[in-house]
């Protein structure tokens, strides 16, 4: 039962991450922290690296201190939300930066009804460069009207 529980902890963990990113993105990213996000949309510099880089701190921050509360305070729920939390930014990683925005020139060649939606999806929301009025999406549940 317990390792029901700490599977159920992980996956749980990885799926309220997706409501975290759209939520964050949608008001700290696209709100009071728009001057970090702001790269995000309109390239004002030559560095492979973005202000918006920096959001996955925050996160990294956040599963690390759950996989203190597992070792110090014995926190049996800790490692399972830590991994889930690891896994959906490991995810987004690979989804946002590498397959959608191609900063490593890898999954070009991915070409299916999912792969195209979230493009798509991804596309619309870019191309608003500004604070406000622009589409905010999770990382991997987009509308189905961009599934075409």
């Amino acid at each position: 039962m317990e390792i029901f529980l700490w599977i159920l902890s992980l996956i749980g963990a990885f799926s309220i991450m997706e409501f975290m990113a759209w939520f964050t993105h949608k008001y700290i990213m696209h709100g009071f922290l728009w001057y970090l996000h702001e790269d995000h949309h309109k390239k004002d510099h030559d560095s492979w690296f973005e202000r918006n880089d920096t959001f996955f701190l925050f996160y990294a921050v956040v599963s690390m201190l759950f996989v203190l509360s597992w070792a110090k305070l014995d926190f049996f729920y800790g490692l399972p939300i830590a991994i889930g939390i690891f896994l959906y930014g490991f995810t987004y990683f690979v989804v946002h930066d590498v397959f959608i925005h191609q900063r490593f020139k890898i999954f070009r060649n991915i070409d299916n009804k999912y792969a195209r939606g979230i493009r798509r999806a991804h596309k619309i929301h870019h191309k608003n460069i500004h604070k406000k009025g622009g589409e905010c999406f999770g990382m991997l549940i987009v509308p189905f009207k961009y599934f075409k």
